[in-house]
């Protein structure tokens, strides 16, 4: 579970929820709008930790050997990957919508599918790398390596799940808030990608931010606890590192359950009378 709130990724947690509230899902006035946008919230949040698990499963039994050469790379990619992200919330922002395929167009759906949000969770992997993997390899890969596979697999399940719990409880209550919300605010509806281009234009700097910051620990070590945006940054993913962890999963599954009965509450008292 605390694999969600990492600090080297905790910041793509809000960029993917806004990435949800900024996708058309066909409207909150839609029959059984509250079902969809359940459906999709753990859609993409499977397919998300999917991709997460993914990246860190071949990296910690594949490229374990090449680790050494890769680490110091790595930040590079968060850079990158923040600066797609903010160029993408600019985009929202200014008003436009989300790259649909038109007619003739092969292109995935840029959000929605079950193929772009595995390739968000990786980019998500990627940028948690530096923190993460630790814990990952000591739990998980080297169970694997000692010869019990069974246990190894168990924990690699765990793992995957207490990741997808953290993600699928956020995404179903900003999903749930979306439909509920605009249904009764239709005026607002127009303004809510802009919304989410403006998460994902902060969530994006600041990944790019301390991928740049991570690149300076690289050449100097002294540069550690002396970036301010970094240590505030530090500051809230501690809080909810910390909140977690007192939380447990007991609850969160709890909440999730909550959460799925809403939805079903919800779409079925705006079901229309004539089926």
């Amino acid at each position: 579970m605390l694999g969600a709130v990492n600090p080297c990724g905790f910041a793509l947690l809000p960029a993917y929820l806004s990435v949800l509230m900024a996708s058309d899902d066909g409207g909150p006035n839609r029959p059984r709008a509250g079902l969809a946008a359940l459906r999709r919230a753990l859609g993409c949040t499977a397919a998300l930790t999917l991709g997460y698990v993914t990246v860190f499963a071949g990296f910690g039994l594949v490229l374990t050997p090449l680790a050494g050469w890769l680490q110091p790379r790595l930040p590079w990619l968060t850079v990158v990957l923040g600066v797609g992200l903010a160029l993408l919330g600019g985009w929202l922002l200014a008003g436009r919508s989300l790259p649909v395929p038109g007619r003739g167009m092969r292109a995935p759906r840029l959000t929605g599918t079950a193929a772009s949000m595995v390739l968000f969770g990786m980019a998500y992997a990627v940028a948690s790398l530096g923190c993460a993997i630790g814990p990952f390899l000591a739990l998980v890969a080297s169970s694997l390596r000692a010869g019990s596979v069974g246990a190894g697999l168990a924990l690699f399940v765990s793992y995957a799940a207490g990741m997808g719990l953290v993600i699928g409880v956020t995404a179903v209550a900003v999903a749930l808030v979306r439909v509920s919300a605009l249904a009764r605010l239709r005026r607002l509806a127009a303004y809510v990608p802009r919304a989410g281009g403006a998460v994902l234009v902060a969530a994006g700097a600041y990944v790019a931010y301390y991928g740049w910051y991570e690149l300076r620990l690289v050449g100097d070590r002294r540069a550690s606890g002396r970036d301010p945006v970094v240590n505030v940054a530090s500051d809230l993913q501690r809080e909810l590192s910390d909140l977690v962890a007192r939380v447990g999963a007991g609850w969160f599954v709890l909440a999730l359950a909550v959460l799925v009965l809403a939805a079903l509450l919800l779409s079925r008292r705006r079901t229309p009378a004539g089926g």
